[in-house]
């Protein structure tokens, strides 16, 4: 017993709290319910209360925060511009004819670009281009090469003559130039032009309107 009381008076003067819990017998036994027999002898256990703290530790190596990823997104092809812009454009002949077609059409190659307008001050599709120069005309033509050329009849080349339209079925058309080739408004990326030959079997259509 002394041995014991000098033990606790150490720990008492290191400033350790030293906790004496009393714990019921049958705690230890595992069950609430009321215990018979001889009373419970009581069970002293000691709890130490002063926890000495840890500072945490870092391994040695650091993490660096990685670059911010930049996503371009790929350039789509840029349309051509409009040249149009101050550009003079002579009014169409008073009266018509394959000659007078083929000068006003002139006057927008390499000044107009294709697209899926009919107006030289924003683009020309095929058949835009065609029906903005027959317009100037007074002949009405509808939107379609399929719908222009069913204002005609259908001719052989060799009857075809300058102001005649070349039509390339549910595809493609164009004004023919009488000499093999045609003033057309081509595609994407591309301005109206004037061809000197033409491509596969297109068929060769005589306005009726």
């Amino acid at each position: 017993m002394t041995s014991y009381a000098a033990k606790l008076g150490a720990l008492v003067a290191a400033g350790a709290l030293i906790a004496t819990v009393a714990i019921p017998a049958y705690a230890v036994v595992g069950s609430a319910a009321a215990v018979t027999g001889p009373p419970a002898t009581v069970q002293t256990a000691s709890v130490v209360t002063s926890v000495a703290l840890i500072a945490p530790s870092r391994d040695g190596y650091s993490v660096t925060k990685p670059p911010p990823v930049v996503i371009v997104a790929a350039a789509g092809k840029a349309p051509v511009a409009n040249r149009f812009a101050g550009v003079t454009v002579n009014p169409p002949a008073p009266s018509y004819s394959g000659a007078a077609v083929l000068a006003y059409a002139a006057q927008f190659v390499g000044v107009v670009p294709y697209g899926t307008g009919n107006s030289p001050q924003t683009s020309f599709s095929c058949d835009g281009f065609t029906q903005y120069v027959f317009a100037g005309f007074g002949i009405s033509l509808p939107r379609g090469a399929d719908h222009q050329a069913r204002l005609g009849v259908s001719i052989s080349k060799a009857d075809a003559v300058a102001g005649d339209l070349v039509y390339w079925p549910g595809q493609h058309v164009g004004i023919y130039d009488g000499a093999g080739g045609m003033y057309n408004s081509p595609r994407p990326g591309r301005y109206v032009e004037h061809v000197g030959s033409l491509w596969g079997s297109p068929l060769f259509i005589r306005l009726t309107v």
